[in-house]
């Protein structure tokens, strides 16, 4: 019985060489701005799903009508909405001084939870906050994390939670910070978007997933190269497709092995035809699979 055990176990390594990565049990996405606008929702989510992507990140509609169209064509097509992007929250960040552009934010915010629940997301995305001449990091710490323990409530009677984004704001610049803005809130229902392209500028994303670990629910896939550009006398970041920039996806994949991460992760590039979305998708499979 023993030898039997063996041989079995020997078979098993012959197919499965010792330290031959595993498929992440992540699901793939692709953002709706990445599909071509001129074709009606319907025939934009069944692009996206025929071109091997399992589920969509939506942005947020004021329009009912839309947001049911939107709906009807997740539903037709099986490509489920997994995510909502705010889009107020550049315009009107929550960490300004002024209440007006406070208010205008909170209500994008509203809107934005009120679409993830009719559509069945899980998640809305939010940049916290903007920091500038006029809002001190303090500032934008203090005040971002006042208003949106405010939306709290909301978004646990939704059930969907607040993903906070690090994006290029001058905001949350290291993993260490991320971690400690996410965990003060003392909320299930706040929680980190991460995205991997962009913090390669002054950071590894790898370092980020290991220090975020299940703070994470939602990822971002970009890259970039970089170079010398003379003009401005500084080294400078180029968008380039999944797997033809600079970003260590093997050691991306080892740290999500690491954390355990089993969510989403969404593809924002830019958009394209049928071919290069399949494409895409392809170079999203063998990140995942830790080629």
């Amino acid at each position: 019985m023993h030898r039997r055990l063996f041989l079995a176990g020997s078979s098993l390594a012959a197919l499965s060489p010792l330290g031959a990565a595993q498929r992440l049990p992540i699901r793939k996405a692709v953002l709706i701005s990445m599909l071509p606008r001129e074709l009606s929702y319907r025939d934009r989510f069944q692009l996206g799903r025929d071109s091997g992507f399992e589920e969509i990140e939506c942005q947020t509609v004021a329009d009912p009508a839309i947001a049911a169209e939107i709906r009807k064509a997740s539903e037709a097509t099986g490509l489920r909405i997994h995510s909502v992007m705010n889009m107020d929250h550049w315009r009107y960040p929550l960490s300004s001084a002024d209440p007006a552009v406070v208010e205008k934010s909170v209500s994008g915010m509203e809107t934005s939870l009120r679409n993830a629940e009719e559509w069945g997301a899980a998640a809305v995305l939010l940049v916290p906050a903007v920091v500038n001449p006029g809002t001190s990091y303090q500032d934008a710490w203090t005040r971002s994390q006042e208003r949106i323990k405010r939306m709290i409530p909301l978004a646990e009677k939704r059930k969907v939670i607040i993903a906070v984004e690090e994006v290029w704001n001058k905001f949350l610049l290291s993993p260490l910070e991320f971690a400690r803005y996410v965990d003060e809130f003392k909320s299930p229902w706040v929680r980190a978007y991460f995205d991997v392209g962009n913090v390669v500028l002054y950071g590894y994303p790898q370092d980020w997933i290991r220090t975020l670990g299940k703070r994470i629910v939602k990822l971002h896939l970009k890259d970039f190269t970089f170079r010398n550009d003379p003009k401005i006398g500084k080294r400078v970041a180029d968008f380039v497709n999944l797997r033809d920039g600079e970003i260590d996806w093997k050691e991306i994949h080892a740290a999500l092995t690491e954390i355990g991460f089993k969510g989403t992760a969404t593809v924002e590039l830019s958009g394209g035809d049928a071919a290069y979305l399949k494409d895409v998708s392809r170079r999203v499979d063998l990140i995942l699979e830790g080629a």
